[in-house]
């Protein structure tokens, strides 16, 4: 393989944002070249490797490798060098199509009022732009991504254009909540999802194999692989199994080349007229902070000081209950319908906003059931038919609740580098400083008040609540975007303010978190970054 890649545009990570921006650039006949650390995933392969898993977690069908390390959630030392007080719970993965290959697909917006937290309540920062601004690549996001919904419900956030494709259908379990909790505080709405309601873009349609996360075995779920397939199409050069090491800088300040390194121990530079990093907001700032030197010893894109700071998830409050009666979990995408209504008011003076996810998924997330179910029961002594009537009740009846908790941001939350180990690269090892502060707490104690109230309209017995902040999967914050280039690290176009040829993309340019599923927001906001990329090139 060549030392050397040339491209017009070098994109470092090739997850959603990076395989839309790829897609949209080389459409345009821009020379791109994409390079991802992990490798092309088999399909049929991860399917198996998920069913043959004894411990079911996200990562199962995709394990860590020395060449393309990476978190996993059962084990949060792992690759995370964590430096409390509390642990970080997140996780990604490296493979070609990065993350999208397990998210659940859920497609939120923001509401209006998350763009301006502290003009609004007081918390936070505000971001650079205005919903409004965002709206258009919203609806351009949906129709990329293919995402299914109600278009005539908003959920808080007004909208220009329909869903593309209609909503896809609760579920029995959903209409269970639906009735209980009508005429309540809590509004149960079909969630918007980027997986196909209907067959499009040659895709099949969901046929409900209630294994979203951590893989959909047919691609009805979007995956960036879609963009990436398409951006190759048009003439983009994809270099997977290829980690990108540090940046090199000019006398000019701007992005000269990426170092990388092959899994074959090969290396080489990668050149350009502009560079995008891409790669997810743990690796992203690791390669940032990585690139350190002489003229730059905090590393690059980093005269402010922030990159890397300011981590943030959305903390999630797990809650399971039995129902008085069955309601068929288990069956169909993990999550159809939630409870949005609660993501902005006054209280977000005193305390974090959050969404409440509506599980199909039983209690597995919490217990591992229904298999730990089984194991339960047979302990009590049952067998046979007994046994199996009495699993069969059970988990008829196991129902689910997710509160997905806003986080400020606040510096000390922060991926720095660790100062004794690196990988086989010679890259020091993410380090981890994390702390849930009395913002989430306090939304934790008012989701679980949500949840007991639920709860108790359903006539739910045997509520249970877990004891532990739970992970989203959401990695937020660490490089973010804002007008003053002393408290951010990119501009509201997602450039470098230190580096006229460096843009950011992904999660971790958000200034805040908000309660939305990152997904939709990172590729509207890759979308939007076209245009800047483009000018570049022509500047």
């Amino acid at each position: 393989m060549a030392d050397t890649i040339t491209a017009d545009v070098v994109i470092v990570g090739s997850g959603v944002a990076g395989a839309l921006l790829a897609a949209k650039l080389a459409a345009s006949g821009v020379k791109v070249a994409i390079l991802e650390a992990g490798a092309t995933v088999d399909r049929a392969n991860a399917v198996d490797a998920y069913w043959q898993a004894v411990i079911k977690v996200p990562e199962c069908p995709y394990p860590p490798v020395p060449e393309a390390m990476h978190p996993v959630s059962d084990n949060l030392d792992f690759w995370y060098r964590q430096n409390g007080p509390d642990k970080f719970a997140s996780t990604y993965i490296k493979v070609v199509g990065g993350t999208t290959w397990h998210w659940l697909g859920t497609c939120l917006r923001f509401v209006p009022n998350d763009f301006r937290l502290k003009t609004i309540h007081g918390q936070g920062v505000d971001w650079p732009i205005s919903y409004d601004e965002l709206e258009p690549f919203y609806g351009a996001a949906e129709t990329e991504i293919g995402v299914a919904g109600h278009s005539g419900d908003t959920l808080g956030s007004p909208r220009s254009l329909p869903y593309p494709m209609p909503v896809i259908a609760p579920t029995y379990l959903d209409a269970a909540f639906g009735t209980a909790l009508k005429g309540t505080r809590y509004e149960v709405r079909a969630t918007p999802q980027g997986r196909n309601s209907v067959e499009r873009d040659g895709r099949m349609a969901c046929c409900g194999n209630a294994s979203c996360i951590p893989v959909c075995p047919v691609q009805a779920k979007y995956d960036a692989t879609v963009h990436l397939d398409r951006a190759v199409a048009a003439g983009a050069a994809l270099f997977e199994r290829t980690t990108a090491v540090a940046l090199d800088v000019a006398a000019d300040r701007s992005i000269a080349a990426v170092r990388f390194k092959r899994w074959d121990g090969s290396e080489g530079t990668a050149t350009g007229k502009v560079f995008v990093v891409a790669a997810h907001a743990i690796e992203g700032p690791r390669l940032l902070l990585a690139s350190r030197s002489e003229t730059l010893p905090n590393g690059v894109a980093n005269s402010s000081d922030q990159v890397g700071r300011n981590l943030m998830d959305h903390p999630t409050q797990l809650s399971w209950a039995l129902a008085p009666a069955p309601v068929y979990p288990y069956r169909g995408p993990l999550s159809t319908s939630g409870i949005e209504n609660l993501r902005d008011g006054t209280f977000r003076r005193e305390r974090g906003a959050f969404r409440i996810e509506i599980g199909n998924d039983g209690w597995s997330w919490p217990t591992g059931a229904p298999i730990s179910t089984a194991s339960e029961l047979a302990k009590q002594g049952l067998r046979g038919k007994a046994l199996n009537e009495a699993l069969r009740d059970q988990a008829s009846r196991h129902i689910r609740l997710a509160s997905l908790v806003e986080q400020l941001p606040q510096g000390d939350n922060r991926v720095s580098l660790d100062p004794n180990e690196r990988d086989m690269y010679g890259v020091p090892l993410p380090r981890i400083s994390y702390r849930l502060d009395d913002y989430v707490k306090a939304a934790f104690a008012a989701s679980i008040a949500a949840h007991d109230d639920i709860f108790a309209r359903l006539g739910a017995s045997e509520v249970k609540h877990s004891p532990n902040a739970q992970g989203a999967g959401h990695i937020i914050g660490t490089a973010r975007m804002g007008e003053d280039p002393k408290s951010s690290v990119v501009d509201r176009d997602l450039r470098s303010h230190d580096h006229r040829n460096l843009f950011v993309l992904g999660s971790a340019v958000f200034p805040t978190s908000a309660t939305a599923n990152p997904t939709l927001t990172i590729a509207a906001l890759s979308l939007r970054a076209v245009a800047a990329v483009k000018a570049s090139l022509a500047g």
